[in-house]
């Protein structure tokens, strides 16, 4: 069971929680970066294509794992440009049900471990109660 909380008195949000409380298992997902099946960088110079690469390399491990991207209940975000958010953001909300936003943190970091990655996510997901 999941509780996305949006406190009254706390400043408005975009397409995060505040906080989520939770009960059952949790699935945790290490960073997720933009590199295809085959270990080739998408997008190099594409930051949409980028962020949408990671959020299909979420979803796979999370698939792998039992969980989907609507159980997702914490994402970090860090972007090596903070002119990517807005990106970010349309993409997130493709993925994610904008009703049951997770908790959200958003990161910019002057590098990822490639000069070319742009993105990197990790998740906090919950095994639904039925699993």
């Amino acid at each position: 069971m999941q509780h996305f909380v949006r406190p009254p008195g706390s400043p408005p949000v975009n397409g995060y929680s505040h906080a989520v409380a939770f009960t059952g298992p949790m699935v945790v997902v290490s960073g997720q970066v933009p590199l295809d099946a085959e270990g080739g960088v998408v997008g190099e110079s594409d930051p949409a294509a980028q962020i949408r690469q990671v959020f299909l390399n979420l979803a796979t491990a999370l698939q792998a794992a039992g969980v989907r991207l609507q159980d997702v209940v914490k994402l970090t975000v860090y972007l090596t440009d903070l002119a990517d958010v807005d990106a970010f953001r349309q993409i997130r909300d493709e993925h994610l049900d904008p009703g049951r936003p997770p908790d959200c943190s958003l990161v910019k970091v002057a590098g990822l471990v490639h000069p070319a990655f742009r993105v990197e996510i990790d998740a906090f997901a919950v095994l639904p109660a039925d699993t």
